[in-house]
């Protein structure tokens, strides 16, 4: 027999040999994609037909227009009348709600070890505390290290009752650096405690916001977006 012969059989047998093996591969991924988009749907509150839904939603112009939409969220903007739209709002509203109880339970037991462990340390929000963000209409005082009217800023928002998030624009992420600005310009460490006053690293953001105006300078967060107010 042809030499060139048993070769080709001994090719075809396995590639017969082969064939199973790759089709339970293929079945196995196939199984378990199906279990990760069960868990996902369970975990969102959804049934697999809808996650499977918003996986085709994805897949068409929202995911375009929307890449990094929740599934709730691009279920309900898609919605295909007035009760789906109201199911998924529901349904956001509720898992929302219990995720800020998670998140304010947490913050409250940080809290405590924060002044159990540090009680005469001031904390650094955005670098010690990763739950912390910008509250929305919440001001926001940008200040520079060396900048005499931005202590004075400080100390009148202070003075006056407001509740400020305080960003130091050249703190290099120095902790130190920016607990030492804030006793020289007075901010009272008790306010600091209770979060009416928050210090944070700029890290960028004064640069992200495009501002290369004289500081101090106060903005607020609205609608997603920061507006200057000065």
């Amino acid at each position: 027999m042809p030499v060139i012969f048993l070769v080709l059989l001994g090719l075809l047998a396995g590639s017969a040999h082969a064939e199973p093996a790759e089709t339970q591969r293929l079945d196995s991924t196939r199984l378990t994609l199906q279990q990760s988009g069960s868990e996902a749907a369970k975990a969102w509150g959804l049934t697999e037909q809808e996650w499977t839904r918003f996986e085709e939603i994805q897949r068409g112009p929202r995911g375009y227009w929307s890449p990094n939409l929740d599934p709730l969220t691009a279920l309900g903007v898609e919605a295909r009348d007035e009760a789906e739209r109201q199911r998924y709002a529901e349904l956001q509203v509720r898992l929302e709600a219990a995720r800020a109880e998670r998140e304010l339970a947490y913050q409250r037991a940080y809290d405590e070890a924060w002044q159990r462990l540090y009680p005469s340390l001031l904390p650094i929000q955005g670098t010690a505390t990763p739950l912390h963000s910008p509250v929305v209409n919440r001001l926001a005082l940008f200040v520079g290290r060396d900048c005499a009217p931005c202590r004075e800023r400080a100390r009148q928002l202070q003075a006056g009752g407001s509740a400020f998030d305080l960003y130091l624009v050249d703190s290099h992420n120095d902790d130190q650096l920016l607990r030492d600005w804030a006793r020289q310009a007075g901010i009272e460490p008790a306010r600091v405690q209770r979060r009416q006053i928050t210090l944070n690293h700029a890290q960028g953001l004064w640069q992200r916001l495009g501002q290369d105006a004289q500081l101090p300078a106060s903005f607020q967060q609205r609608e997603g977006r920061w507006q200057r107010l000065d």
